[in-house]
């Protein structure tokens, strides 16, 4: 799937960008292949257009804010904060006539700036441990990774990769079998809800982290895919605690995501340092990063194509593709990929010069 070939994946929520560095003027950030820049006005308030000056294409993230509108730094055309051009101050009148440039949908949520390119077909996602006395906010990790979306949705919900990329944190090598899960989907079909118990390692940062001193513990693990790339797992341990994470893989190209994680606690900065917190969960996302940028970015989402091959513990991941399939088909889109190369990896019929009776998955 080439992600910004598909025009359903515009009408999502992403968090696009800290609402804190706006505090420092106008930000570029590229979703999907747009351009965009995010700036705040005096009075607080947050906008997105797109990031070219329809003048002379300058990035208008190279001007400048002036009380509630941006001003274009080539120029010094000014916009509002729904994109209308103000004022052309080479003109005597300053008058801009019908000029503007292209404005889209966003909100502050979470500390985060949310964009929607079209009109957004969900809500964003409800954290309620946000909300939820006793809970705090951790902001973990902002950064851009050479991987799909999908491919990090999917990674988040496979049991059966622990044992072998998180050998050194959290992982049993000794026990590559992936725990049993019980898989929910919503009932509009776009997303699903997981549960499953997981056995783990707790080694040093893992005991600073959990405050648990014993070699081995178990998670409760609950978690939440929201079409397209976000996700909640709420890790809760035998003395109570828990652990929730939100991730988003906000697409910039086919190819890039820009990395959002937000931990929310139960306990307290004087029982948990966050920067012990953060440490832990830094050593376990750069174990996923250096095999998952390893992977190819156009993830297969029509599973005809035959470009992989699968098994059990694969299902939440074949889940999320065939719900996303669903949706593209239901909004009148079809699947657009670069793969023309036909199988992959055949079966082991194929292979031997034979034709199987019907597309073969391993289970």
């Amino acid at each position: 799937m080439l992600v910004t070939q598909q025009p359903l994946l515009r009408r999502f929520w992403y968090p696009v960008m800290p609402v804190l560095l706006l505090d420092q003027g106008p930000q570029p950030f590229t979703l999907l292949g747009v351009e965009l820049v995010l700036w705040k006005s005096a009075s607080g308030a947050v906008s997105v257009v797109r990031d070219r000056c329809p003048h002379r294409h300058a990035k208008l993230s190279r001007g400048w804010v002036e009380g509630e509108e941006l001003r274009c730094g080539y120029h010094g055309w000014s916009f509002d904060r729904e994109g209308t051009c103000t004022r052309v101050p080479q003109k005597e009148d300053g008058d801009s006539g019908r000029i503007c440039v292209q404005h889209f949908h966003s909100e502050v949520r979470y500390g985060y700036v949310w964009v929607s390119l079209d009109a957004p077909l969900t809500d964003i996602p409800i954290l309620e441990e946000d909300s939820t006395p006793g809970f705090r906010r951790i902001y973990e990790f902002y950064e851009p990774w050479k991987c799909s979306g999908l491919r990090l949705m999917e990674n988040s919900f496979d049991n059966a990769h622990f044992s072998f990329v998180h050998k050194e944190t959290f992982g049993k090598l000794e026990a590559p079998q992936p725990s049993k899960m019980d898989l929910e989907p919503f009932a509009d079909g776009f997303g699903f809800t997981m549960r499953t118990v997981v056995p783990v390692r707790n080694n040093k940062l893992g005991q600073l982290s959990t405050g648990i001193a014993q070699a081995e513990t178990v998670r409760n693990n609950t978690g939440i895919w929201w079409m397209p790339f976000c996700r909640k797992l709420r890790m809760q341990y035998p003395t109570g605690l828990v652990h929730t994470i939100f991730t988003a893989a906000t697409p910039i190209d086919d190819s890039s995501s820009q990395i959002v994680q937000i931990a929310f606690r139960n306990d307290t900065e004087v029982q948990t340092r966050a920067a012990d917190v953060i440490a832990f969960d830094r050593a376990v996302v750069s174990e996923d990063r250096a095999i998952l940028e390893s992977t190819t970015f156009d993830t297969p989402v029509d599973l005809k194509r035959r470009d992989e091959v699968h098994m059990a513990s694969d299902e939440p991941g074949l889940l999320m593709r065939r719900q996303l399939l669903a949706k593209f088909k239901e909004f009148g889109e079809a699947e657009v990929h670069g793969w023309t190369g036909g199988d992959a990896y055949p079966s082991l019929e194929r292979a031997r010069g034979a034709t199987p009776a019907s597309p073969t998955v391993s289970y």
